[in-house]
């Protein structure tokens, strides 16, 4: 099956950030394309309330729908059309009866004037008219003509707004029917300049516009950001990861990222710490399985001779004699078996098991007891003390089951080499920020020069019952301690015969 190829976060983090971006795009096209109509929308609103106020004055006045009768009402009512550029009056024919345009004029122009005498081409007089008679003629009548085509062939008995820019301007009318008693008798047209809308919907295209940029700068400042101190780090650890598993010649060095105390750092440090121990355990395991390999060895020799010998010989005190050295091999095979896999089994548990708050004498006053009534049973005449020099509790953060496995392999190790009548003592005091833990006792002591040997594993100065010790009791210990953040040290003791261990154990804050 062909492996999928991974795509880094920094892309799945722009494809997200440009989908994003893409969809608010296409909502800010439709909102700024819908910003106009809801303007114009709002503004022929205000045109109808005004179409309908001047129908209820028509037919409160009883005013007749002609040119006669509308022009004098336009002039006595021009406070209704005073925030509005043009208000125009149509019959049903579509032609114009009324124009507020008019009102600019000098009202002479609706007196009476003298007889005007129109010819016809044969030169026959076709008739007198005055001012009053005569239709109204306006320049722009090309105008006059859309909207007669516009009243008779697109109006449907609804109001129906007009957009259209003159020159400069940007005007909104807006053409609705007047009914007078119920009866339809015209057209009304109401004009404004609207060149507000045009400045608020071009204000708001600005500012959406700035915002864009705005916002596209914040996401490619925030992805150089990323990647730059988040997602190459993580690369970083990625090929650091896979070098070790690879087992690479050439390392990647991440050291540059310890300075670093957010997460980022405390995440390296991390896996280079992990990476550390497990490469420890690793070494440990091979190490332990040669020594273990060889400490088997020796036992398995012996026991291979004394069976030879066994079958050769014959005499009965003789064959008592490889006996026991069968059953002392037997036995020694049996600890290093046992002991190994409860290492074994300790190590890994170690990983999982969490730390608290404990009573560092409360744990050894435990341990102490047991042995105390175990010493007692076996009839070993072995005195066990404690000393206790602390002010207060001695509390520690630590695993409470194996601070107390470190308490009994150390007992136990004193005990080993102790005789009967002799007295082992354990004293707790505190420097500084640790605890000081002392276990004495009056054995030979320690025949080594440097006596940190004697945490080694199979360590071979051992009392004479080996059968009974592996020789991994005081390895334990030191991992334990050194688990616990303390160090551990021996020595022989200095006033008395014996020797003595020292626990260091850093209190809990």
């Amino acid at each position: 099956m062909k492996k999928k190829k991974s795509v880094s976060l920094l892309k799945k983090f722009l494809f997200f950030n440009l989908l994003v971006f893409s969809i608010l795009g296409l909502f800010t096209i439709l909102y700024l394309k819908a910003i106009q109509p809801n303007l114009v929308k709002q503004r022929s609103t205000k045109h109808i309330v005004v179409i309908n106020n001047t129908s209820d004055h028509l037919e409160r006045l009883k005013i007749k729908f002609d040119s006669k009768n509308i022009k004098p009402f336009l002039l006595s009512t021009r406070f209704l059309f005073q925030s509005l550029d043009r208000v125009r009056f149509y019959n049903n024919e579509g032609d114009i009866i009324g124009d507020t345009n008019i009102l600019d004029l000098d009202q002479n122009v609706f007196s009476k004037t003298e007889s005007i005498v129109e010819e016809n081409i044969d030169g026959t007089q076709a008739g007198n008219k005055t001012n009053d008679d005569k239709e109204l003629k306006y320049v722009d009548t090309e105008s006059q003509k859309v909207i007669k085509k516009t009243i008779l062939e697109k109006f449907k008995g609804t109001p129906l707004v007009i957009e259209n820019r003159k020159k400069e301007n940007y005007l909104v009318s807006t053409l609705s029917k007047v009914q007078l008693q119920n009866e339809s008798v015209g057209y009304i047209i109401v004009t404004e300049q609207s060149n507000d809308i045009l400045l608020a919907v071009e204000e708001r295209k600005n500012f959406i516009i700035r915002t864009v940029i705005a916002i596209a700068l914040v996401i490619l400042i925030f992805s150089l950001f990323l990647n730059r101190y988040i997602l190459k780090p993580i690369g970083f650890l990625v090929l650091f990861t896979e070098a070790i598993k690879n087992k690479s010649e050439k390392p990647i060095n991440v050291e540059k990222f310890f300075i670093r105390e957010d997460e980022i750092g405390k995440l390296t440090k991390s896996i280079d710490e992990m990476t550390t121990e497990l490469q420890k355990r690793t070494n440990r395991a091979e190490t332990f399985s040669t020594d273990l390999a060889h400490e088997i060895r020796n036992p398995l020799a012996s026991l291979k001779g004394a069976s030879e010998l066994l079958d050769k010989n014959h005499e009965l005190q003789e064959r008592e004699k490889l006996l026991k050295i069968i059953n002392h091999d037997v036995e020694r095979i049996e600890r290093l078996i046992t002991d190994y896999s409860q290492m074994l089994k300790d190590e890994a548990s170690l990983s999982r098991e969490k730390m608290k708050k404990i009573d560092l004498l409360l744990v050894i006053t435990n341990v102490v007891e047991e042995f105390k009534q175990n010493l007692s049973s076996q009839n070993k005449k072995i005195k066990i003390y404690i000393d206790n020099k602390l002010k207060k509790e001695g509390y520690i953060i630590g695993i409470e089951n194996r601070l107390e496995q470190v308490i009994a392999n150390l007992l136990d190790n004193s005990i080993s080499f102790s005789e009967n009548n002799s007295k082992i003592e354990i004293e707790i005091s505190e420097i500084s920020k640790n605890f000081v833990l002392l276990i004495k006792d009056e054995g030979p002591g320690f025949n080594e020069t440097s006596t940190q040997k004697i945490f080694k594993r199979f360590y071979s100065n051992r009392p004479t019952k080996f059968g009974e010790h592996s020789g991994l009791g005081l390895n334990i210990v030191k991992n334990i301690v050194e688990l616990h953040k303390g160090r551990i040290s021996a020595s022989n003791r200095v006033d008395v015969k014996g020797a003595q261990i020292e626990v260091l154990l850093p209190k809990s804050g």
